[in-house]
């Protein structure tokens, strides 16, 4: 009976722990968890059954591992804030499966996507036709960002974070040394202080990074 009641009690303390936790790390819908994320998860579900397992252990000694996974990923967050390139090596970048009705079949093979797995989600989308796509990309997430060629472009940053992105230039066709000659007309030597760039209705559009 003794037991019973501790394990109940650890199980509702367990309860707002693991959400708190949960909380602090950040706000993502289940379809949008990263590889990290999911192992961070995995980790705690583990540990938190160890804590109900068995009543006799330490309590603290069944949240400290918790504690210590919600430090890692808290400075895994901030870490990638910082840095795009260390944000494309844990999440994933999305990557171009269809443009202008065309199949890239070397990129699917890359993130073992199938034909099957295309097809079923562009039927879950009520897309019938792949010759009228302009753009589709396989996001980190395993969705599919559909866009079709009589809608509105996708959001292709060229620099983020003060980083330019090669692979969206090629995508407009376009290449750096044409994006450093548009920014020279309208001011912006550095790329550094670009926050966010992009290239919209024939214009360049950039916003600065905040002085803070």
């Amino acid at each position: 009976m003794n037991d019973l009641l501790v394990i109940s009690f650890r199980m509702i303390f367990l309860y707002f722990v693991i959400l708190i936790i949960f909380k602090l790390m950040g706000k993502r819908e289940v379809g949008e968890l990263s590889v990290m994320d999911l192992v961070i998860f995995v980790l705690i579900a583990d540990v938190a059954s160890f804590a109900v397992d068995d009543p006799k252990r330490n309590l603290f000694e069944s949240i400290l591992p918790m504690i210590i996974l919600l430090v890692i990923q808290v400075a895994i967050s901030c870490i990638s804030l910082k840095s795009k390139k260390i944000r494309d090596k844990i999440d994933g970048d999305p990557t171009t499966i269809i443009r202008d009705g065309v199949l890239f079949e070397q990129e699917m093979k890359k993130q073992r996507y199938n034909l099957d797995d295309l097809f079923q989600q562009l039927r879950e989308q009520k897309i019938g036709s792949i010759q009228k796509i302009a753009y589709a990309f396989l996001e980190p997430s395993g969705n599919l960002s559909v866009f079709m060629k009589d809608s509105l472009p996708p959001i292709l940053p060229l620099i983020v974070d003060g980083e330019i992105q090669k692979r969206h230039l090629q995508l407009i066709e376009k290449n750096e040394q044409w994006l450093r000659e548009e920014l020279m007309k309208i001011g912006h030597k550095d790329t550094e202080n670009i926050f966010y760039c992009c290239f919209e209705d024939g214009e360049i559009y950039v916003q600065l990074k905040s002085s803070s």
